[in-house]
C-alpha cells in the first residue's frame, strides 16, 4: 500500500512541475509574439540620482529634472511610483 502511495505522490508533483514548466514557456513565447521586452536594469545607465524628499512623486521629480514621466521610467525601470519613499535614489539623467 505505500509503495502505491509513494507512485502517486510522484506522479503528482511531476504532473505540477510539468503544469508550472508549460506555463512559464507560454508566457515567455507570448511575450516574444507581441514584440514585448521586459526592461532590464543592466540596460539602463545613470549619470545622475535625486535622493527624494517628503511628498515628492515620480512626475514632480521627472518635471523637477525636465524628463518627460516616460523618460524618467525607461532610466528607473525597477521603481514603483506608488512607493517612493524619503531618501530613494532616483536617477534623473540617463539613457535607457
Amino acid at each position: 500500500m505505500a509503495h502505491q502511495t509513494n507512485n502517486a505522490f510522484f506522479f503528482k508533483l511531476a504532473l505540477v512541475l510539468s503544469l508550472v514548466l508549460m506555463m512559464s514557456i507560454a508566457e515567455s513565447v507570448n511575450l516574444r509574439a507581441v514584440g514585448f521586452k521586459k526592461q532590464d536594469a543592466a540596460d539602463a545607465v545613470c549619470n545622475s540620482v535625486h535622493g527624494t524628499e517628503s511628498d515628492e512623486t515620480c512626475s514632480s521629480v521627472a518635471q523637477e529634472f525636465n524628463l518627460s514621466l516616460d523618460e524618467f521610467l525607461a532610466i528607473n525601470p525597477n521603481i514603483n511610483c506608488d512607493s517612493v519613499f524619503v531618501g530613494q535614489r532616483l536617477c534623473v539623467d540617463g539613457s535607457a
